[in-house]
């Protein structure tokens, strides 16, 4: 049976359902052999994380998924194999981007409760034990039964050209990807293709790659299979690795399987493996 892994996936730390415990508990059920959590712009969870993984057959890998931007496109950068000596820096780096999420929200919120959506971000702060980003506002409405479902928020009122949502500030780009070179982790850009295009791609690489991106995911939950083999072409003509993920986020997008996506995912364990032998180099 070939081994799997599964680089992308999210706890209650940020905007999933499943404490870092349940996480690992259900990959190893289902039959992974290599876990990254990776929340949302916090490394709150990880030390959770870890002491979870302590002495179950498999390999955890400590990460983060740090919300950018690039030319004005946003676009997610994970920092994978984070040391636990690098927590600090890390919450100091995305201190500004959280105070200004933070003020995002708030907006949100209020322009919600204009529109006659009875919802408390005080309420939303006390159900998440990490950052509040749009999946957990989606998740209080889904709760209130305003919205059929996350998807459909994320599609129509809680889209940005909706009115309602006003994006923040975001990190640069290639600045999180020094900066997770720098702490000693490993750069992976998370699902290029759902923010750019291939042509976009070709030219945010190279100044990527100089900066010291490491890998791209070239399969994932919403790649088709014409996108994952073009994705995987790209990563070979700019000679970086590859690294894959579901992107789970439990409850909170129940379509996402843990470790198998839409059904569609079988992300091989030499991605793991490669991408952790970037450590010693």
């Amino acid at each position: 049976m070939q081994k799997t892994c599964d680089l992308h996936t999210h706890s209650v730390y940020s905007d999933g359902t499943f404490t870092p415990t349940e996480l690992i508990d259900a990959a190893i059920e289902a039959g992974i052999s290599a876990l990254a959590m990776t929340d949302h712009n916090t490394v709150t969870g990880l030390n959770d994380f870890a002491e979870a993984g302590r002495g179950k057959p498999i390999e955890t890998v400590p990460g983060v998924e740090f919300t950018t931007a690039y030319n004005g496109t946003e676009l997610h950068i994970l920092g994978l194999f984070i040391p636990p000596e690098s927590h600090r820096d890390i919450n100091e780096y995305i201190d500004k981007a959280t105070i200004l999420k933070e003020e995002s929200n708030y907006k949100l919120i209020n322009r919600l409760r204009e529109r006659g959506y009875d919802i408390r971000y005080v309420d939303i702060l006390e159900s998440s034990k990490g950052h509040v980003n749009r999946a957990n506002i989606a998740a209080e409405l889904l709760k209130k039964g305003y919205i059929e479902s996350i998807e459909w928020a994320f599609k129509n009122i809680l889209h940005k050209n909706y009115g309602l949502y006003e994006p923040p500030e975001r990190l640069s780009a290639i600045e999180t990807i020094k900066f997770i070179r720098e702490i000693g982790a490993v750069a992976v850009w998370a699902h290029p293709y759902i923010h750019m295009d291939f042509e976009q791609a070709d030219e945010f690489l190279p100044h990527a790659i100089e900066a010291g991106l490491k890998g791209m995911e070239t399969m994932y939950s919403l790649y088709d299979e014409k996108t994952t083999e073009k994705a995987r072409k790209v990563a070979k003509r700019f000679g970086i690795l590859e690294s894959g993920g579901s992107d789970f986020h439990g409850a909170n997008k129940p379509h996402i399987q843990l470790g198998k996506g839409q059904g569609n995912l079988c992300i091989p364990y030499e991605f793991y493996e490669k991408l952790r032998d970037q450590i010693n180099k």
